[in-house]
């Protein structure tokens, strides 16, 4: 993408990512992730219906009439996006590929961060990490977050996973939200490397998973003979889709590599997120916004 056009492109992902938290997130994301601690904030006359235990003793026995003390939510959040940019995010046969609807999802979780005055950074990555944007406020920062999340082309495989975790554990000392957005397309053979690298930054940050997906990545049409290529390995394999059999292995296997998905999420006792390019995914942010925040 040229200068002139990234730059044109993170305007309208601003003002995209603008409307949606105007639209549906006001309130929903302030509730669902709270602050750390609370802060003091002024000593006043007690009202009939306030707590009874915020009152301050001291200043009542002085006054002669109850006074209370009120505190504070103290936010002071950093949200940390990890952004899989590897080649099967190139993927998409709807309207959107898995990559545009990723930089969407991430926008947005941006802007609302930024909204609720909390710091932001990005991690990318693919076969290895590819960038680390330090967490930081403001809305030139949030328009670095957006360009860099844009301006990434998908390429290699997706084993920098357990890298960015890494990142995420030992350079970021602050609790975080860390949201990691990928489609989780991983070797069956790196389950036990993802696992010990969400559990390893799941100890110290909250992690939550945004898994991306594409209605053809779970069920075939029946349309005949297709070339099938891996975008990470290059692989090509020719695949009758007119065949109901080899239909039904390939919706078993993709349930089966999503329930490895769920089954690791839960081990390290991180929430994941359901996303698709089928459909707008302000609903699924919102949804899990609410039941987050009952759970709260």
């Amino acid at each position: 993408m040229l200068p002139e056009e990234l730059i044109r492109e993170v305007k309208r992902l601003e003002i995209y990512a603008r409307r949606r938290v105007d639209d549906l997130f006001a309130g929903e994301y302030h509730a669902a992730f709270r602050g750390q601690g609370i802060e003091f904030a002024e000593v006043r006359e007690y009202e009939p219906g306030d707590d009874v235990r915020s009152i301050d003793w001291n200043v009542t026995a002085r006054a002669g009439r109850p006074f209370i003390k009120r505190f504070i939510e103290e936010r002071r959040l950093t949200v940390l996006l990890c952004l899989d940019t590897s080649a099967s995010h190139a993927f998409g046969t709807i309207s959107k590929s898995k990559a545009r609807v990723a930089a969407e999802v991430a926008s947005v979780l941006a802007m609302v961060a930024t909204r609720s005055n909390d710091r932001v950074g990005l991690i990318t990555f693919a076969d290895a990490v590819k960038l680390f944007v330090p967490p930081r406020k403001g809305r030139t920062h949030l328009l670095r977050v957006i360009r860099e999340c844009l301006d990434t082309s998908a390429t290699g495989g997706g084993a920098g996973l357990s890298e960015a975790m890494d990142l995420v554990r030992t350079v970021v000392r602050q609790h975080a939200i860390v949201f990691l957005l990928s489609d989780f397309l991983f070797d069956p053979q790196r389950e036990a490397a993802v696992l010990g690298a969400l559990r390893m930054a799941s100890h110290r940050h909250e992690v939550v998973g945004v898994r991306i997906s594409d209605p053809r990545e779970l069920e075939l049409p029946p349309i005949g003979l297709v070339k099938m290529v891996d975008p990470e390995t290059r692989r090509t394999v020719l695949v009758d889709t007119g065949s109901r059999a080899t239909r039904q292995r390939f919706q078993q296997a993709a349930a089966q590599q999503r329930q490895v998905v769920d089954r690791l999420f839960r081990a390290a006792r991180s929430d994941l997120i359901d996303v698709s390019t089928a459909k707008p995914f302000g609903t699924d942010l919102l949804r899990y916004f609410r039941a987050r925040e009952r759970r709260r």
